[in-house]
């Protein structure tokens, strides 16, 4: 992914809520789950890592990014923003993007 267009993402993210949290357990399969439909149906997801002070938030969404296929926006304390485009949604031009709607 481009700086470009990681920019691009980054402004779309900021009024996002986080829609998948990550708790006490750390990545269960649940999470990882959870996380993928997120991916399939939104394409641009906030994730509120849990306060697992051993793990750094950066670590953690990397090995998101790697069990989900996706690519890591950003990471701002301890929230990560990902990104995985789905080829199956119609994209219109003129169109709202899946995480507005």
């Amino acid at each position: 992914m481009k700086g470009k267009d990681r920019a691009v993402l980054r402004a779309e993210a900021h009024h996002l809520t986080p829609t998948v949290h990550v708790g006490q357990q750390g990545l269960t399969p649940a999470v990882v789950t959870a996380l993928d439909d997120a991916l399939r149906t939104r394409e641009l997801v906030k994730v509120k890592l849990g306060n697992k002070d051993d793990v750094k938030p950066k670590d953690v969404a990397n090995s998101l990014a790697l069990a989900t296929n996706s690519a890591v926006v950003q990471v701002i304390g301890r929230t990560a923003t990902l990104f995985r485009e789905n080829p199956e949604i119609e994209k219109k031009r003129g169109e709202l993007p899946p995480w507005r709607k």
